[in-house]
């Protein structure tokens, strides 16, 4: 009985792990150093007013408290190493090691932003290559690698939208956005100062095209539009799309967000868009959300090259074309909206996505993208005779189902959520995209096994039979984690935003 005592408190102090500053104690060390071989000084003499009078209230722990704590801390976390992430939209992926290898080499890693450009031409050809190798992939004829992130990378591309269209003397006021976009979008188009309009959906989860030839007019800048769809729903009209745009002089924008879905098998820039953006950390190599930074590089069409933000890298000497002669960074650029990112760019994710594309090839790329594509429709086909599929239009990389059946009985898709935690799963993407009814977003993306594709759908068959079964089992889930099932709507009402000890 003691040992089983014993245990239940070990098991309540893991589950309920203090803050360093709980466990401090004065004069806990976890280092030594060895003593001074040379006078000592004093510091605050030496250090003047710049010496703290009171000393920094940090926290005394010995070496193997922080260990623990620390490792405790860690397998709290769910990770990609642990399990599949079947989130919708954000393409939680498998990173290479080799990718974090050769992003750790010490030439790249370490090399300066403000080393000269004669002494930084090989980080300069690493930035180069991945540029040619994006234009390759995405049909679009220039690029910048500059935004961090995805929706940075949105907002560089309307900002090259409207300097063109200022250009031609009209900026123009409003950009058409459909209702199965990224919350991003509306966003970014209202930052950059245009209306936004939306653009229903037809039957199919698609643009409705007569819809579009109605909206689109003389003060229409563009429409941003994410191909395939936060339904997963490939536009099979995106040539008479853009067909209608460029007719009025507005420009086809596309969310890339989802080219992982498209890589080596179709290329924007062959299908009518003028400016997209890339999220390397999605489609290339870091998950989104996998410890970051992200990188959201905009490519564009020959027209829009000269209003790229500043500095572009350049090739100096007539063999331009050719690939050789130094590179260097050009900033007389007048029509140019300005540098959006400071430095180089995030050149980590740089690194780590030429790995990937330059490990994969071309052959690699377009088998990463159909086996993708085959595990999202592997698990459409496993799991629609239990969930509800609004639209039966066929998938790309992800699947979006909802919880009308479960709701029914009074089963959301947050509870089916939750419930999946218990069996060892992240919880899919909820209530999104918001054009689907209590949406049960998946991404299987292409880095799980048929072995584990097969333990995911074993898992929603199982709880699609305790909703029917036993639903207060679900509806009061999760049941396996350290914290029970939250208040979320108190939590949003009245969130706690600093601890009072």
């Amino acid at each position: 009985m003691a040992i089983q005592g014993i245990g239940k408190v070990r098991a309540h102090q893991t589950q309920n792990e203090g803050l360093v500053f709980e466990k401090s104690s004065p004069g806990k060390r976890g280092y030594k150093l060895p003593p001074l071989d040379v006078p000592s000084v004093d510091a605050s003499a030496l250090l003047g007013e710049a010496h703290r009078e009171n000393p920094a209230l940090l926290p005394e722990l010995s070496e193997i408290e922080i260990i623990r704590h620390f490792t405790r801390l860690s397998t709290w976390n769910y990770a990609i190493d642990l399990g599949m992430y079947p989130l919708g939209s954000c393409t939680m992926k498998y990173n290479p090691r080799v990718n974090e290898f050769v992003a750790r080499i010490d030439g790249l890693a370490d090399a300066h932003p403000y080393r000269p450009e004669e002494l930084a031409q090989g980080i300069l050809e690493v930035v180069d290559l991945l540029q040619r190798c994006l234009i390759e992939i995405t049909g679009m004829d220039a690029i910048t690698l500059q935004p961090a992130a995805g929706a940075h990378g949105e907002f560089t591309g309307i900002l090259l939208v409207r300097a063109w269209h200022e250009s031609r003397g009209n900026a123009r006021k409003k950009i058409l956005i459909p209702d199965s976009a990224h919350g991003t979008n509306p966003a970014t188009a209202a930052i950059c100062g245009y209306a936004v309009e939306n653009l229903k959906s037809n039957a199919d989860g698609g643009i409705d095209l007569e819809a579009l030839e109605r909206q689109v007019d003389e003060e229409t800048a563009a429409l941003m539009l994410t191909n395939p769809s936060t339904i997963g729903v490939f536009e099979s009209q995106i040539h008479r799309i853009a067909d209608i745009l460029h007719a009025k002089g507005a420009l086809l924008y596309m969310d890339g967000a989802n080219m992982n879905a498209l890589v080596g098998k179709a290329r924007p820039g062959d299908f009518g868009v003028d400016v997209m953006h890339l999220n390397l950390h999605k489609t290339f190599s870091t998950p989104h959300g996998g410890g970051g930074p992200g990188s959201g590089p905009v490519a564009c069409k020959a027209f829009l090259e000269p209003f790229l933000p500043t500095p572009v890298l350049v090739r100096r000497g007539s063999n331009a074309s050719q690939a050789s002669g130094e590179l260097h960074w050009e900033y007389n650029r007048p029509q140019s909206v300005g540098r959006v990112r400071g430095f180089y760019g995030n050149v980590g994710m740089f690194i780590r996505a030429l790995a990937y594309i330059l490990a994969n090839g071309p052959d690699g790329l377009r088998q990463t993208t159909e086996d993708a594509v085959l595990n999202a429709n592997y698990i459409r086909k496993k799991l629609e005779d239990v969930f509800d599929l609004p639209y039966k239009t066929a998938s790309m990389h992800e699947v979006v189902f909802s919880d009308k059946r479960q709701a029914a009985l009074g089963v959301k898709t947050g509870d089916i959520a939750k419930r999946l935690i218990d069996y060892g799963f992240h919880p899919y993407t909820v209530s999104f995209p918001m054009i689907v009814h209590g949406a049960m977003m998946i991404e299987p993306t292409e880095s799980e096994s048929l072995e584990e594709l097969d333990l995911f759908v074993e898992a929603m068959r199982s709880i699609a039979r305790e909703v029917e079964e036993t639903p207060e089992v679900v509806k009061s889930a999760p049941h396996s984690t350290r914290v029970s099932r939250l208040d979320e709507v108190a939590a949003a009402r009245k969130p706690i935003l600093r601890w009072k000890g």
